[in-house]
């Protein structure tokens, strides 16, 4: 596909004449000091960068009220916080064609500027001005049954013009463009000006099965060449697609359906790779427009649920930016202490030793929304300061190097009234408030703190996004893929074994990787999985591996792609019965465990039985291939868990370590408490956080590889610590944890 940032070099060069190329990677603690453009927003105080942010989403155009505006500033920098995020919407600010309303946003910079307070400039070309769904009406996003989406408002922000015009339209991609290099002209020079925040959660505006995006013709053009891309030629792209006829590339329409494997799978495929290639453009722009201040992005921690549907990649997002982070709210995903550290823990296998923030935290509670109803109170819906304190305390467990609400105070319109914020509705201080401030001076008080980071993990869990996207193709969703990875992360987490979320490329760094419903498999993933096992790791793989390959073609020899060799044994039964099978067990290691969906039987071809259904029939196999071992179960064993809970099968995963030889790095004598080690320049800590609401003594056990310690001083909550050698004793309060330094 030819470069997107190329389709509209012209204007880009018209817009930036007056710009150096220099493109080297900024750093927010060097800032700008060049001479400001005329008519940009200026201010002489100088900010220092934090050391830990903290902070909120403040400014939203509509909300907070403006006569509130110094006086939050003013309380916000006294309760010790030193970072705002602010929205800044197309909509809201380009109120006619080349005309730009900047006054509430410079008023928001110098306040910033005069409270001490460093901004992240959030910029939202996902909500187009209102003139321009007129002025370009073919550009509205077109659904596959035919649905044209207006200019709507929303809840988020109270705020028009979303979700925007579809940017595969070069004359709106290049409109968005000119607002994106005036936006950068005006605020660069900024001394408040910490750096910028691009495409807001990471989200692709996808829809849903029922009704996809976008089916525009400007959409239809950049699917022809990315096929054109991809096959090379007419012939072999119909071939692919099973569509026999086309004449030119005209023909070719993307589906509106699932029914077909091969189209359904590149038409999402390239759904993905054209949001990151919009996400590449707005990169570059910002990089070319200002190399001296530091570019962040969040998304929802949503890799493993909506791939397919709206993009979410942590690995492909954090690849390209400075700080990566995650949207993360209790009150929408539930309180169970595995949830959040599952979140924070695939954002920062994504990330790969980047800094990462929790970007968007909840300090307040939640009304009335889909998510909560039926649930109680205290599952996240009405927190308190002691909730706040230790959702904070968890995000930086799992190595978070800075935290912002995702309100400083509560929107006063739309369904969103009075959510998530730990300020009150007035702006005035709140219990919440007050721990949020004492987290935030103390997290800049230890800045030694912040240069470790939590160890490697126990054991990899792979992430195939192959696998998870023909699950959305075959199912309409990915329930599937997602239980089984989130089912084995909590297996192990259970337990208090570390499991980190691993991509295919860096497999090689774990003895041990799990690979969760590996029902699609490439045949170049195979080939890494079999290179591995060859070179002396340990591989434990759910059932029918490969089933489904390249395309979604069916292999005549299971399982596919020569994995009959590294496992050892071939299929000799199966069976797709999901909607009969929440149910099935069998033994695997002398466990009896839930699997789910699908169930493959085997003979063995050079390995050895590990399990059996009740049957009688072979229900896993261990084998040694090259260097390394095998383990096939035939079914889904992560998912039983996810469902179930049952014992057994968590102590099947806890002993899946012993086959690999690897001992947990750290470990509890209370499965309710989590520990985390950190390691670094800054020194190690031990942090054990206690989700429950009763006072935890705890022993922690610290495996030699880990280091001997004779002394540790709890530098969070000063609680009495006892260190022998090997062991840490330490009691914790109920929604609160330790931070040990270790000597």
């Amino acid at each position: 596909m030819t470069d997107i940032f190329d389709i509209t070099r012209r204007e880009f060069i018209r817009n930036s004449a007056l710009l150096s190329a220099g493109t080297a990677l900024g750093h927010a603690a060097v800032l700008p000091q060049n001479s400001a453009v005329p008519g940009a927003a200026t201010s002489s105080a100088y900010v220092p960068a934090p050391v830990f942010p903290y902070g909120a989403v403040y400014f939203r155009k509509t909300n907070p009220p403006e006569t509130d505006w110094a006086r939050d500033h003013q309380t916000a920098a006294q309760v010790g916080m030193n970072i705002f995020r602010h929205w800044f919407m197309w909509s809201a600010i380009e109120v006619a064609p080349g005309k730009y309303d900047w006054s509430d946003y410079d008023r928001m910079m110098d306040l910033a500027a005069k409270n001490g307070i460093k901004v992240v400039l959030e910029e939202l070309v996902g909500c187009a001005p209102e003139w321009a769904f007129r002025k370009y009406p073919h550009a509205r996003y077109l659904g596959s049954d035919g649905f044209v989406v207006d200019s709507t408002v929303s809840e988020s922000s109270a705020t028009g013009g979303f979700p925007g015009l579809c940017l595969d339209n070069p004359e709106v991609q290049a409109l968005a463009q000119t607002f994106l290099v005036a936006l950068v002209e005006h605020f660069r020079d900024h001394p408040a000006l910490f750096g910028y925040d691009i495409w807001n959660e990471g989200t692709s505006f996808g829809g849903n099965p029922h009704r996809m995006y976008c089916y525009c013709e400007g959409s239809k053009r950049k699917l022809r060449e990315w096929l054109r891309l991809r096959y090379g030629t007419l012939d072999k792209a119909a071939k692919a697609w099973h569509r026999y006829s086309y004449q030119t590339w005209d023909d070719v329409e993307p589906p509106r359906s699932f029914s077909g494997y091969p189209d359904s799978l590149d038409w999402l495929q390239f759904r993905i790779d054209n949001a990151y290639s919009l996400f590449d453009w707005r990169i570059k722009l910002f990089r070319k427009l200002d190399p001296k201040h530091h570019i962040t992005a969040h998304g929802v921690s949503g890799t493993l649920i909506s791939l397919p549907s709206a993009s979410h990649n942590e690995w492909r997002s954090a690849a390209l930016v400075d700080v990566w982070g995650l949207t993360w709210i209790a009150a929408r995903q539930g309180d169970e202490p595995w949830k959040q550290y599952q979140a924070v823990d695939l954002v920062r296998g994504g990330a790969r030793g980047k800094p990462f923030w929790h970007a968007e935290a909840q300090g307040g509670p939640l009304w009335m929304q889909p998510q909560v109803i039926g649930r109680p109170k205290d599952d996240g819906r009405i927190p308190d300061a002691e909730d706040v304190r230790i959702w904070n305390l968890v995000s930086c467990a799992a190595g978070a190097k800075g935290i912002l609400y995702c309100r400083w105070r509560p929107l006063l319109d739309g369904p969103l009234f009075g959510a998530f914020a730990p300020f009150a509705m007035d702006g005035s201080i709140t219990p919440r408030s007050e721990m949020a401030g004492r987290v935030a001076r103390w997290a800049n008080e230890h800045p030694r703190l912040w240069q470790s980071n939590p160890i490697k993990g126990d054991v990899g869990l792979v992430f195939i996004p192959e696998s998870e996207t023909f699950n959305y193709v075959q199912q309409g969703d990915t329930d599937f893929y997602s239980q089984s990875v989130r089912g084995a992360y909590q297996a192990f987490f259970d337990s208090n074994i570390q499991p980190d979320f691993v991509a295919l490329d860096n497999i090689s760094e774990y003895k041990l990787i799990y690979l969760p419903y590996p029902v699609m498999l490439k045949q170049e993933t195979v080939a890494k999985l079999r290179a591995y096992v060859e070179q002396g790791g340990t591989l434990v793989s759910e059932g029918l591996p490969a089933y489904f390959g390249d395309l979604g073609h069916v292999g005549t020899v299971q399982p596919n792609y020569g994995l009959d060799e590294v496992f050892g044994a071939r299929e000799s039964y199966v069976e797709f019965t999901p909607d009969i099978s929440n149910d099935l067990m069998l033994e695997v290691k002398g466990s009896k465990i839930y699997g789910r969906y699908f169930r493959q039987d085997y003979e063995l071809h050079g390995g050895e039985a590990a399990g059996h259904y009740a049957s009688g029939t072979i229900a896993a196999v261990e084998h040694k291939f090259g260097q390394g071992r095998t383990l096939l179960i035939g079914s889904f064993p992560g998912s039983g868990y996810f469902l179930h809970h049952a014992s057994p099968t968590k102590d099947l995963f806890a002993s899946l370590l012993t086959i690999a030889g690897v001992a947990p790095q750290v470990t509890v004598d209370d499965k309710s408490v989590q520990a985390r080690l950190h390691q670094g320049a800054g020194g190690t800590y031990l942090w054990v956080t206690n989700p429950t609401r009763s006072v935890r003594q705890v022993k922690v056990g610290i495996a030699p590889a880990a280091g001997n310690y004779k002394s540790g001083e709890d530098i969070w909550g000063k609680h009495s610590v006892a260190v022998d050698g090997a062991q840490v004793t330490v009691s914790i309060d109920g929604r609160d944890a330790a931070v040990i330094a270790l000597l």
